[in-house]
């Protein structure tokens, strides 16, 4: 009994620090944007293509991750998706020396690709390794790996890429010709030792995941699941689901990916503002903890869905009518709103579709490309205008939408 609690704690620890690797990859992002933007002498609509190249693997790897999966097994499924995600991380050495966006663009896209892979594998795990009744305080500690990781990961890459940048981005002002190109090369090779470092690390947790022996997952259809022959379009609160997953992975990306820069045009620091998403990742693992304790004892999954929609909509006027740090305050406010959002919107799309459960969930993972477009838009918008502000309405209507969707949405064409 004891080697089998050892072995299940040795388990648990190394999915753990996949979930850790989950949030401290994917909140990288909102400091390689305003960092991007400066080495590669980028507008606003261009900076955003980092989300886009990052969640658009996504999309494109959704479907194909579980055929790899088959083949594979998911413990080397894994370790492959986390290869993948090292390699990515190493294209960042070529794209640094040539100061090529498009190269580094590459690299985030087989990051995603890597992360893409190793969720649609590690998933199952948190299941079935320990009791079925306590699958979910599992998931919810996971959960919190990923937020606490992501807010160690902005803090570490700001400080590394980010030291004296005010003063730089002066005397870049003042430099011309090949005096102002060499500056901007060596900005460029700040990122350099941080991404080998992360490439390692991601190789030597490969190595650990086969070498953890983690248990096989079974996939097997009970008989009344084999029965059903409807067709996975003929449930329409799946596809409405997928919608509002889009949106709200749009949103989430938005409120933490955008805040560095729109915190530069009101004023603060270029050393404090890629920082900014450390607090919206804290007021984002503040609502998490309150969904455990009050999900579903008190408050069931539509109605929290509800509650957070109507109040990231409140925060959302609040930013666009407010000016400044306030303004700043409300858009971080927006990531405690959407804290119960995807354990929300998942459990309420993929209800009652027995067999088709697993194909849905590979959709629900495509969804996550709304990372990918709506700050693409948002980017867009701000370059037209020249402002970054405005563009914040494009919240507004994701709201009003996945309220729908926690009110009357999930409800239609499902047999009760």
């Amino acid at each position: 009994m004891k080697q089998k609690n050892n072995s299940l704690i040795f388990s648990l620890t190394i999915i753990g620090i996949l979930y850790f690797i989950f949030g401290f990859i994917t909140w990288l992002n909102s400091v390689l944007i305003p960092f991007l933007k400066e080495a590669c002498e980028l507008s606003d609509s261009q900076a955003y293509l980092v989300t886009f190249a990052f969640y658009i693997s996504y999309f494109v790897m959704a479907l194909p991750s579980s055929w790899v999966l088959k083949k594979t097994g998911f413990a080397k499924g894994m370790a492959l998706g986390l290869i993948v995600m090292a390699i990515g991380s190493l294209v960042f050495i070529p794209a640094a020396n040539e100061r090529s966006y498009v190269v580094f663009l590459v690299g985030l896209f087989l990051q995603g690709t890597g992360l893409a892979l190793l969720q649609t594998a590690a998933n199952p795990y948190v299941t079935i390794l320990g009791p079925i009744e306590s699958a979910a305080k599992r998931m919810s500690i996971m959960g919190l790996f990923n937020k606490i990781a992501g807010m160690i990961g902005i803090f570490w890459l700001s400080k590394v890429l980010f030291s004296d940048m005010s003063s730089l981005s002066e005397s870049l002002k003042m430099l011309t010709g090949s005096a102002r190109e060499m500056e901007l090369d060596l900005l460029a090779q700040r990122i350099v030792p941080p991404y080998i470092g992360i490439a390692v690390g991601l190789v030597l947790l490969a190595f650990m995941v086969l070498m953890a022996k983690l248990p096989k997952v079974e996939n097997q259809e009970s008989e009344s699941e084999k029965a059903q022959h409807r067709s996975i379009f003929s449930f329409p609160y799946l596809w409405l689901g997928v919608l509002a997953l889009f949106l709200y992975v749009g949103v989430e990306v938005i409120a933490i990916d955008t805040l560095g820069l729109y915190a530069q045009s009101r004023g603060v620091s270029k050393e404090i503002a890629p920082m900014l998403g450390t607090f919206s990742l804290i007021a984002l693992t503040i609502g998490y903890i309150l969904g455990i304790i009050l999900v579903p004892k008190y408050i069931s999954q539509s109605r929290a869905l509800t509650y957070c929609a109507a109040l990231g909509f409140v925060f959302a006027i609040l930013a666009l009518t407010t000016s400044g740090i306030v303004s700043i305050v409300f858009i971080i406010l927006l990531s405690f709103a959407h804290a119960l959002m995807w354990p929300g919107i998942w459990p309420l799309a993929i209800d009652k579709l027995g067999k088709h459960t697993a194909v849905a969930s590979a959709f629900l993972i495509m969804a996550i490309a709304g990372g990918a477009i709506l700050p693409l838009i948002y980017g867009y918008w701000a370059t037209v205008i020249g402002d970054r502000h405005m563009p914040y309405l494009i919240l507004l209507p994701c709201y009003i939408y996945i309220a729908y969707y926690s009110i009357k949405g999930h409800k239609v064409g499902k047999k009760i």
